[in-house]
């Protein structure tokens, strides 16, 4: 069995048409009649229903289909790791981050980033807390920007920003009028918090744990983006950060006295799944411009 008769099968199984098919080949139609009789006979089994010219798949080549897709799409990859290795200035980085991080911050680095390394592509996805942890340690993505401060073993975690978070109230409540206020101040006060699946309650839990504080939970929703809608409409209090994104009419924004609640976002990767040339040459551009040579972090921005 050959790489081409593979190629042929399948170029043949999507087009349904010998000589459409040979055509886009760039071989001639006996030739790649030829090529199918004798992937058949090796099998053993008819893989298409023959219409004159137009075929289809009969079941034996929809299962056979099936996994020579999958191989075809590895030795894909394997050719585009090699040709990576030997130029990773023109390979793709697969990054992916949280909705409310991809307004400012990703921007940032790809725009800094685009400018030294032009030919680098990058595939963006925007999943949950968790699904983008997940696809990190099943190596399916290179990089995930986050906020989670308990990552599993074999992911490593370099901060680029610490964000402060600050207590959002209802303009017209009754501490909206305050800059600053202590945390206690909303002890009484219905919470609005945000489920477990993403690293801002992370931080929260640990910071309530650590200053002896229980907030009386009302909701919790999936984004902050909810959680600040919530909020704007007079449903109870929150702590977030005040990222553009969230500023809503609605929304007051008062400072927590010391100590001060913040989260460090970083960028993550795998420590044992391959990473690409082109990936490294992207880690190793974010470990020069945000890191110091002391090993400290060096900020972004801040939030004031």
């Amino acid at each position: 069995m050959e790489w081409n008769q593979l190629e042929y099968f399948q170029k043949l199984a999507q087009i349904q048409h010998f000589t459409q098919a040979a055509k886009m080949l760039h071989i001639t139609q006996p030739a790649l009649s030829r090529s199918i009789a004798k992937l058949e006979e090796e099998l053993g089994v008819p893989l298409f229903e023959r219409q004159g010219r137009k075929v289809c798949l009969n079941r034996y080549g929809k299962m056979f289909l099936k996994r020579i897709e999958v191989a075809l799409t590895e030795i894909e990859k394997g050719k585009q790791e090699l040709l990576e290795e030997l130029n990773p200035v023109s390979g793709t980085v697969s990054l992916a981050f949280l909705h409310i991080i991809g307004t400012q911050m990703v921007p940032k680095i790809l725009s800094e980033f685009s400018k030294r390394y032009p030919n680098v592509q990058f595939e963006l996805s925007q999943f949950s807390n968790d699904k983008a942890l997940q696809k990190l340690e099943q190596g399916k993505c290179d990089f995930f920007i986050t906020s989670s401060i308990f990552l599993k073993e074999g992911i490593k975690k370099l901060d680029l920003l610490t964000e402060e978070l600050f207590v959002a109230v209802p303009t017209g409540h009754h501490l909206s009028q305050n800059k600053e206020i202590d945390l206690h101040q909303i002890m009484n006060e219905p919470f609005i918090g945000i489920k477990s699946n993403c690293g801002l309650r992370d931080t929260l839990d640990v910071f309530f744990q650590q200053m002896g504080f229980t907030p009386k939970m009302k909701f919790e929703g999936e984004e902050v983006m909810t959680v600040a809608g919530l909020v704007s409409a007079g449903l109870g209090v929150s702590i977030l950060p005040a990222a553009p994104a969230l500023q809503l009419d609605g929304i007051s924004w008062l400072k927590l006295k010391e100590p001060r609640c913040t989260r460090n976002i970083g960028i993550a990767w795998s420590e044992t799944h391959y990473m690409p040339p082109s990936a490294q040459l992207f880690r190793k551009f974010i470990i020069e411009q945000y890191t110091d040579k002391t090993g400290e972090n060096l900020y972004i921005t801040k939030e004031k």
